[in-house]
């Protein structure tokens, strides 16, 4: 390949030497060819991209508008879409409120009675009055009772004997120490003694137990679920009320009717979970072992408590006891007021729209029924109103589902223990089922019958005063 001659080239451009006027358009010249190459490659690459990606989109875009052209009421169908989001919005809104509009127990305590208008203590007792016959005819309706008691049993063995000796047995002969010998169990509330559980009846032979078992069996035939009412939260303190100033019966009220919304969400679940069964022995919930709002501690704290509460682990309190250490609700404001920790991370603030507690239930429960169980406790549930605050409108029915299981922890039965001793739960495997649960109130609903010292507890002034 032939190089160029650098000196021809040279020799050629030496004409600039002697004609400098033409050197400068020479120069212009070859920067424009310089810059127009660029230019001719740049421009066909923008017009492809415009015809591509701009002019074909728009004409198919015109061609489907053209195809469905848009109606020049097409405003109005915006407008009705967005007004039935805002319907539904203000629909959650109207529905969170119902779950907390509840019926009372006594419209003559909220809101606050007027102390100028015949104010008598009198209404407090009739509240605690109502609480428990509120439970004892939950207890009814889910047809609940508890196991025989000791003197129940001891009255139906020695029927037993006296049957047996009329027909030549002989009373020494079926019990081995004589019907008088039987003492009493220590059994949560009865006299003290070695009875039915110590000497008694470890003596006994096959007869007298098959006795005793055929009385307990009888027993959980004639029964869906075994429910103690001393086993239930406030049952007994409101039996002993004792009036202490009105702020502290306002309070007791308060938490009181709170706690009754609670147990009642209970009791409808048990309902719903063994109806169509025609007994315990069969039925899905076997027992309500305990229902407490402070699951035994003094106050409520954070941190799980023991396992499997119920009459086993109490103790028998005194009429002073009861009233300083009364099993009811506390508005859950920090973590220190829960029974455990919250996954909900919900608490009781000024700024918040809800309301807090917690609750512990203990069950007996087929083993096969346990998520049914946790699953019908958290569904919806009806109740029915008639308004506040007299509660004498038009009763409507409405819908709650307030209930949130934060802890739950569950072992199985040993029927040999003394906490089952007497209670027969069928043939299939029973647990001991403990829940911890949150439960929430919409504020609003409310808020107009919330007596002044809950106001203040709700504010901290309880612990501003300490």
């Amino acid at each position: 390949m032939n190089l160029p001659n650098f000196k021809d080239i040279l020799a050629k451009l030496s004409v600039f030497k002697n004609n400098m006027a033409l050197l400068v358009p020479a120069i212009i010249t070859l920067a424009a060819i310089v810059l127009l190459v660029p230019a001719q490659l740049w421009s066909g690459r923008i017009k492809h991209r415009v015809q591509q990606d701009s002019i074909q989109k728009g004409a198919s875009a015109i061609k489907r508008l053209k195809a469905e052209p848009i109606s020049d009421k097409q405003y109005e169908v915006e407008l009705a879409r967005q007004t039935a989001r805002a319907n539904d919005a203000n629909e959650i809104e109207r529905l969170a409120i119902e779950t907390t509009q509840r019926e009372l127990l006594s419209y003559d305590i909220f809101p606050e009675p007027d102390p100028n208008a015949g104010f008598s203590a009198v209404v407090f007792r009739v509240f605690g009055e109502r609480y428990r016959a509120g439970i004892d005819k939950m207890i009814e309706d889910v047809n609940g009772r508890d196991c025989p008691t000791d003197e129940e049993l001891r009255r139906g063995m020695e029927t037993a004997a006296t049957t047996r000796s009329r027909m030549g047995g002989g009373r020494y002969g079926m019990y081995g120490g004589g019907a008088d010998s039987l003492g009493m169990p220590d059994r949560p509330g009865m006299p003290r003694g070695g009875g039915l559980y110590g000497g008694g009846y470890m003596q006994m032979g096959g007869i007298s137990s098959l006795v005793l078992d055929q009385l307990c069996e009888a027993r959980a035939k004639s029964l869906l679920v075994y429910v103690n009412p001393a086993d239930i939260a406030a049952y007994d303190y409101w039996a002993t009320f004792a009036y202490q100033g009105k702020d502290a019966a306002l309070k007791d009220c308060w938490y009181g009717q709170l706690g009754y919304w609670v147990i009642e969400d209970i009791f409808d679940t048990v309902a719903a979970m063994n109806a169509g069964h025609e007994n315990v022995l069969t039925a899905p919930v076997k027992r309500i072992e305990s229902i407490s709002f402070t699951m035994g501690l003094k106050r409520p704290r954070g941190g799980g408590g023991s396992v499997f509460r119920g009459r086993r682990g109490r103790r028998r309190s005194t009429n002073q006891d009861q009233q300083e250490n009364a099993d009811r609700p506390m508005y859950v404001r920090s973590e220190q007021d829960g029974l455990t920790e919250s996954c909900t991370g919900r608490y009781c603030a000024e700024d918040k729209d809800i309301h807090v507690i917690h609750f512990n239930v203990a069950f007996v429960v087929s083993a096969t029924d346990v998520l049914p169980l946790m699953e019908e406790l958290c569904s919806a549930k009806e109740h029915r109103f008639r308004g506040y605050p007299f509660g004498r409108q038009p009763e409507q029915t409405f819908k709650h589902n307030q209930i949130t299981i934060l802890e739950s922890k569950m072992g199985f039965v040993n029927p040999r223990e003394l906490n089952h001793k007497y209670y027969r739960y069928g043939q299939g495997n029973a647990v001991e089922l403990e829940l911890v649960c949150e439960y929430a109130f919409k504020k609003e609903a409310y808020k107009m019958l919330l007596p002044q010292p809950v106001k203040d507890t709700l504010a901290g002034k309880d612990e501003e005063e300490s």
